[in-house]
C-alpha cells in the first residue's frame, strides 16, 4: 500500500495560498512580514494568517509558518510575543533555522509543531537525532542529495520518529542552503536573514569557457522521479516558489497533484509535465537526485525559459513564426491567470462576523446568545450559527457592580480579534440594577471561547526568564583584584590543514586546529593514525559531510576520541556528545544569539562556540555567555561566499570531464577567478578532498575586536589553511602568528600594539572587516 504522500506548496501572498489550496495541496508554507527567509515575497499579516488557517482547514489543508532565519539577540522579545499569539491559533507547524529559536520553541511552546528548515543544511544521518533533541518533528533535506542518500536519511528519520521533506520542484541554489554568504560579507544582505540578492544569477564577464552566467543552474524538478522518492520513504514533496504568483503556484501544484494521484491509483505516471513549461522556469534538471552532476545542469538564461522552450518545441525559425509562438504563449499565460482568479475569487479569509447579545432579569440566569458564521459541510457557503449559554447562578438586584454595557465591553471586547469581527455587543436585554459575581462572567467568557474555537486550549503569554550573564574564565581566584580579562587574556588559536604546517607548533603555544577534509576514500584510516601521532592537534570537522564521508569522519572521531574537537557539522556534534567528547561549535554553525549557546550547552554539553562573523560589534555585545562556556571568534580568514556540490570550473575555465565523480572531489585542486559585470572579482578555489567554493577577493581581518570586545571572548582564531587564496601568495605564517600574539598580549594599549597592527596590515594587503561594522 502506498503511504500518504504530502504535497507541500509555497504561498508568498494570499492569492498564491488560495491557488495552492484549490489546486489540491495537502499543506502550504507561508511567511509573515517578519522573521522569514523570503522578504522579497509579499508575505501576509497575522490577521490574514488566521483567516488562511481557517480557509485551509476547511479544505483539509495544513498551514506551516516560516520563521526560517537566524535570530538576533534583541529580536527574542518580539519573537516570543509572536509565538505566544501563534500558540493560540490552530497553526500546524513552524519552519525554523536558528538553534536558539528551536530551543525556545521546545522549552516554552510545546503546542507548536517544529520543522527544520532547509537552511539547517541537513544532509547526514547524524543530524536527525541532533534535531530530534530540539523537538523537531520533520526535516527538510538538503537539495544536493541523491536517491541513495535520501533513502538513508528517510530511514534514519523513521528510526527517530522524524518525517522527511524533499524539494521536488522550483528554483535551485547552486550553493548549499544555509552556507551561502554571497553578499553578506559586503552589504549585510544575508541569505540567512531572507535577503538573498542572488549573486549566482548575476551576469559575469565572459569566462574562458565562453559563459556569462557561470553560476546559474536550471530549476529542480523531480516530476518523473516521484515513485523513487516514495520508495525512498520521503513523507513530503515540497515545491519552491514563495516569490511566484498564483498562476504559477496553481499550475505546478495541480500538475503534481494529478501526477501523485494518478500514480497512487494506477502505479503509473500519467502526466507529461508539459504544463510546467507554460509558467516560469529555467528549464529543468534532476541531476542532484540522480547523482549525475554534469554540465547540462547549467543554463545561460537566468530568467524565464518558457518562451525559448515553446519556440524550440514548435520548430519556429522565422521572425513571424517566433512572434506567433510568443503570442500564443502569452495568451496561454494570461488565460492561466484569468482561470485561477476565477477559481479563487470566492475563497474568503475575512474574519467571521460575531454578534453577542446579553439578557436576563432578577432571579434568572444571565443568558448569552452568540450569532456567528460557519462553513456548510462540503461547501464554501457560510451559514449562521446560534449558540446560547447561561450562567450557573442567577442575577440579583444590586446598586454596585451592575451588569451594564460598560462591564460587558470590558470583559467581552477581546472577541474582536484576529479571528472574529465583533459587529455587535448588546446588553439591552439585561434588566437594570442587576449583578452577578464576576467569576461567573469569566466562566461564561471561557465557555464562549471554547465554543467559538472548538475547544482550542488557551495558552498564557510566555515571558522568557532573564538570562544570567557569566564572565569568562570565572575560575580566577577570589580576591585577586584582577578582572577576568586581565588575568586571562584571550588566547590565540590557528587553523591549518596541511601536515607541512605542523612545524608552526614550534613558534607558538597557540591551540592548533587541524581542518579535516570534506571527502575521503571509503574506509580511509590515515587521519586516525595522524591524530594519534599528533595529540596536540585539535580536530576541526567541516560543515558538510555526506554519506561515506560522514561515515569516515565518524570513524576518526570514534577511533581517536580526542579530548576536544571543533565541529561545523551537527551530526558530528551529536556523536561527540554521545561519546562524552568535549566540542566547540564552529563558525559555520552561524551562532548569533545566547539561546543558541544555551541550547548547545544544555542539550549537548557543548564547551564553547565561535560567534558568527555575520554579526556586528553591537549585536555581539548583547550576547549572554552560559556558565563555564567559552566564546571564540575568527579574526583572520578567507571570506567564504558559497560552497557547492556542483563544479564551478565547468562554466569558468572549463574541464575535460563531462561530469563530477568521486575522483574529482579527492584529486582536483584547481583555482581561478570570475569577475561580474560590475567589476567585482571572486576567487574560485577547490582543495583536494574539498568542495568547490567561491571566496571574496578580500580576506577578513578584524584587529579592532581584540581591544573592543576582549572581555567577551576567550579565544581569537587565525586561518592559515591557504584555502580561498585563489592562487595569491600568502604571508609568512610564522611571522603572522607572532604579530597576532603581540596584538593579544598588548590589547591596543602600547606602541608595540600599533607596530604589530601596522605590520599585519602590510602583510595582508587586501582585507575587510565590513561585517563587524554592518552586521545583519
Amino acid at each position: 500500500m502506498t503511504p500518504k504522500i504530502e504535497l507541500l506548496a509555497p504561498g508568498g501572498d494570499i492569492d498564491a495560498i488560495k491557488a495552492a489550496i484549490i489546486a489540491g495541496a495537502d499543506a502550504v508554507y507561508c511567511g509573515l512580514d517578519t522573521f522569514n527567509a523570503r522578504n522579497r515575497a509579499a508575505n501576509i499579516s497575522f490577521d490574514e494568517l488566521v483567516g488562511v488557517i481557517r480557509l485551509a482547514h476547511h479544505y483539509d489543508c495544513k498551514i506551516f509558518l516560516t520563521l526560517n532565519i537566524v535570530i538576533l539577540e534583541r529580536e527574542f522579545k518580539p519573537l516570543v510575543k509572536l509565538l505566544s499569539r501563534l500558540a493560540n491559533t490552530t497553526l500546524d507547524g513552524v519552519i525554523v533555522q536558528d538553534l536558539g529559536l528551536l530551543y525556545v520553541l521546545n522549552e516554552y511552546f510545546p503546542s507548536l509543531d517544529i520543522h527544520a528548515s532547509t537552511q539547517l543544511t541537513t544532509h547526514n544521518v547524524g543530524q536527525i537525532p541532533f534535531l530530534k533533541r530540539f523537538g523537531v518533528s520533520r526535516v527538510n533535506l538538503s537539495r544536493e542529495l541523491n536517491l541513495r542518500e535520501i533513502t538513508a536519511m528517510a530511514s534514519a528519520g523513521r528510526e527517530h520518529d522524524v518525517l522527511t521533506e524533499v524539494f521536488v520542484h522550483g528554483s535551485l541554489c547552486i550553493a548549499f542552503s544555509g552556507l551561502c554568504y554571497s553578499t553578506s560579507a559586503s552589504a549585510g544582505n544575508s541569505g540567512n536573514r531572507g535577503r538573498c540578492s542572488q549573486a549566482c544569477r548575476e551576469e559575469y564577464e565572459t569566462t574562458p569557457s565562453g559563459n556569462n552566467f557561470p553560476l546559474n543552474i536550471k530549476d529542480n524538478s523531480a516530476f518523473f522521479d516521484l515513485p523513487k522518492l516514495i520508495d525512498a520513504g520521503v513523507h513530503s514533496f515540497k515545491v519552491e516558489g514563495r516569490i511566484k504568483g498564483a498562476g504559477y503556484v496553481h499550475t505546478v501544484i495541480d500538475s503534481f497533484r494529478k501526477q501523485i494521484d494518478g500514480f497512487v491509483a494506477t502505479g503509473e505516471l500519467l502526466e507529461d509535465g508539459e504544463r510546467l513549461y507554460k509558467v516560469f522556469n529555467r528549464d529543468f534538471s534532476n541531476a542532484f537526485l540522480r547523482g549525475d552532476l554534469n554540465q547540462s545542469m547549467f543554463i545561460e538564461n537566468p530568467r524565464d525559459n518558457s518562451k525559448s522552450y515553446a519556440i524550440e518545441q514548435s520548430n519556429a525559425i522565422s521572425v513571424v513564426e517566433i512572434q506567433e509562438v510568443e503570442q500564443t504563449l502569452g495568451d496561454e499565460k494570461e488565460q492561466i491567470n484569468v482561470d485561477v482568479s476565477e477559481k479563487i475569487k470566492h475563497l474568503s479569509i475575512e474574519k467571521i462576523s460575531l454578534r453577542i447579545k446579553f439578557s436576563g432579569t432578577v432571579g434568572r440566569p444571565l443568558s448569552i446568545t452568540c450569532v456567528t458564521q460557519a462553513y456548510v459541510p462540503g461547501s464554501l457557503s457560510l451559514e449562521e450559527k446560534t449558540v446560547t449559554l447561561q450562567s450557573q447562578g442567577v442575577l440579583v438586584a444590586a446598586k454596585e457592580n451592575c451588569i451594564d454595557q460598560s462591564a460587558i465591553e470590558k470583559r467581552f471586547n477581546s472577541f474582536n480579534n484576529a479571528s472574529f469581527d465583533l459587529i455587535a455587543l448588546e446588553s439591552g436585554g439585561v434588566e437594570e440594577g442587576v449583578s452577578i459575581p464576576f467569576k461567573e462572567l469569566s466562566r461564561l467568557k471561557r465557555e464562549l471561547h471554547a465554543v467559538l474555537t472548538n475547544n482550542t486550549p488557551v495558552y498564557a503569554e510566555v515571558t522568557l526568564p532573564k538570562l544570567a550573564r557569566h564572565r569568562k574564565n570565572e575560575d580566577v581566584s577570589a580576591g585577586s583584584g584582577a578582572s577576568g580579562s586581565a588575568a586571562n587574556p584571550a588566547k590565540l588559536s590557528i587553523l591549518i590543514c596541511d601536515d607541512t604546517d605542523l612545524d608552526l607548533s614550534h613558534v607558538t603555544d597557540a591551540d592548533i586546529y587541524f581542518k579535516l577534509p570534506d571527502a575521503y576514500k571509503r574506509g580511509c584510516t590515515k587521519y586516525v593514525d595522524f591524530f594519534n601521532e599528533n595529540p596536540n592537534l585539535i580536530p576541526w570537522f567541516p560543515a558538510v559531510l555526506i554519506g561515506k564521508d560522514f561515515d569516515v569522519a565518524l570513524n576518526i572521531l570514534e577511533q581517536v576520541t580526542p579530548p576536544l574537537i571543533v565541529t561545523n557539522n551537527t551530526g558530528i556534534a551529536n556523536r561527540a556528545f554521545e561519546l562524552g567528547i568535549k566540542w566547540i561549535a564552529g563558525p559555520f554553525l552561524n551562532t548569533t544569539n545566547s539561546y543558541s549557546l544555551l541550547a548547545m550547552k544544555e542539550y549537548f554539553d557543548c564547551a564553547g562556540a565561535f560567534i558568527s562573523n555575520e554579526i556586528s560589534q553591537q549585536q555581539m555585545k548583547s550576547i549572554a555567555r552560559p556558565e563555564n562556556f567559552k566564546l571564540f571568534y575568527s579574526i583572520y580568514h578567507p571570506i567564504l561566499l558559497m560552497t557547492s556540490r556542483q563544479c564551478f570550473f565547468q562554466q569558468s575555465v572549463g574541464c575535460e570531464k563531462p561530469r563530477i565523480d568521486n575522483g574529482c572531489m579527492l584529486s582536483c585542486d584547481k583555482s581561478t577567478s570570475i569577475t561580474n559585470v560590475k567589476g567585482a572579482s571572486f576567487a574560485i578555489d577547490k582543495q583536494k578532498a574539498g568542495y568547490p567554493s567561491i571566496y571574496n577577493s578580500d580576506q577578513f581581518l578584524n584587529m579592532a575586536i581584540i581591544s573592543e570586545l576582549s572581555d567577551l571572548f576567550d579565544g581569537f582564531m587565525i586561518d592559515l589553511t591557504n584555502i580561498g587564496s585563489g592562487g595569491k601568495e600568502m604571508p609568512d605564517k610564522a611571522t603572522l602568528i607572532k604579530q597576532f600574539e603581540h596584538l593579544l598580549n598588548e590589547q591596543g594599549s602600547s606602541a608595540a600594539y600599533e607596530t604589530a597592527q601596522a605590520t599585519i596590515n602590510d602583510m595582508v594587503i587586501e582585507s575587510t572587516n565590513t561585517q563587524y561594522h554592518k552586521g545583519l
